[in-house]
């Protein structure tokens, strides 16, 4: 069997096109963290987004359990990596570090059979549909109406928009972008867990008299109780998941009903392996998988996922990743590699 000769882990911080909110959080830059390993000529490439203290996680606990084993013993390595992580936090920046590793992982054991991730995971699907995602609260109304109606204008029949910051100002926002984007195309919300339940369910059924087809985090993805009754009251799908890191997280949130749709991040809950587990946990509980962010990451298990409805293409991410990740299709695995040079700009 191959044997892991090498990892690198490196850390790079991309400021955003302009100050960004959702209806928790204000940021000004995105951090990916990026894992390559080596074996047998072939390097395998993972990242996650996270903080760069993610990167130090990778690099001084993670390595010494990958480097010099299996190459191709993916299912091991997520245990080692698991225990090890315990006494951290499995929750945060230790699992970001695991899903940059595992990603890693399963490029190299492809690129090493000489074949895409999709095929090595085993296609159910061709291709997978696509939701513009941005709408920062931090945007104007005119940025907001443009970014959507670029969506629109480039087919993809689903946007989705951030809510929260200002509760009181949300359903004017919901209706321009509804105007903008024109019939035909779905409008999504996402109040990131900003609402209390019952402004949840007010705001939410004047969204859903606006065409209002999707309802993301309208309380904590904490409050299962909370999701729960929510989901209850509305007639759209409620959705969430996104923070989820391990398959007791996701088993969790289905078996209280939180969701109509459950989402996982490939990023955050254990790379390809975790997000594989999670698709298998929606399927088993009848209910559609959403794909959260990290588009050039999850095109492949998205198309290797029967559960999978559809997969966000994040503004941040769509911006970055061809910033720093080039596409090569003459390659196998995830088909991309780092562009060094672009990459070397942004290196923490």
């Amino acid at each position: 069997m191959p044997r892991i000769d090498g990892m690198d882990v490196r850390a790079y911080q991309v400021p955003t096109d302009a100050p960004e909110s959702d209806g928790t959080a204000c940021w000004e830059n995105t951090t990916a963290v990026v894992v390559r390993l080596r074996a047998e000529g072939q390097e395998g490439l993972g990242y996650t987004y996270s903080h760069a203290a993610a990167a130090q996680v990778a690099d001084t606990v993670l390595k010494p359990l990958v480097v010099g084993q299996d190459a191709f013993a993916i299912g091991a390595a997520w245990l080692r990596m698991d225990q090890a992580i315990r006494n951290l936090g499995r929750s945060g920046i230790a699992n970001c570090a695991r899903s940059a590793v595992d990603g890693a992982l399963w490029d190299l054991k492809a690129r090493l059979f000489g074949v895409a991730l999709v095929d090595l995971l085993g296609a159910v699907r061709d291709s997978v549909a696509l939701y513009g995602s941005g709408g920062f609260t931090s945007y104007d109304k005119q940025r907001l109406a443009q970014q959507a109606a670029r969506w629109a204008q480039a087919g993809i029949r689903m946007v989705k928009m951030k809510v929260g910051t200002r509760p009181e100002d949300d359903v004017a926002r919901v209706a321009d972008v509804a105007h903008a984007v024109g019939e035909g195309v779905d409008v999504f919300v996402d109040a990131n867990g900003a609402y209390s339940v019952k402004q949840a369910c007010q705001l939410g059924r004047k969204f859903a008299d606006l065409g209002v087809q999707w309802f993301e985090e309208p309380v904590s993805s904490d409050d299962l109780g909370g999701l729960a009754f929510i989901r209850g009251q509305l007639p759209m799908p409620v959705a969430a998941g996104e923070y989820g890191h391990d398959p007791s997280y996701f088993r969790a949130m289905l078996e209280a009903g939180a969701v109509d749709v459950l989402q996982a991040d490939a990023t955050r809950c254990g790379g390809p392996t975790g997000f594989m587990r999670a698709a298998a946990l929606a399927e088993a509980f009848h209910r559609p998988l959403s794909a959260h962010t990290a588009p050039s990451l999850h095109l492949h298990v998205c198309c290797a996922a029967a559960s999978l409805v559809h997969l966000e293409w994040f503004h941040d991410h769509v911006r970055l990743e061809p910033m720093l990740l080039a596409p090569d299709r003459s390659r196998p695995g995830l088909g991309i590699s780092l562009n060094e040079k672009e990459a070397a700009r942004f290196a923490v």
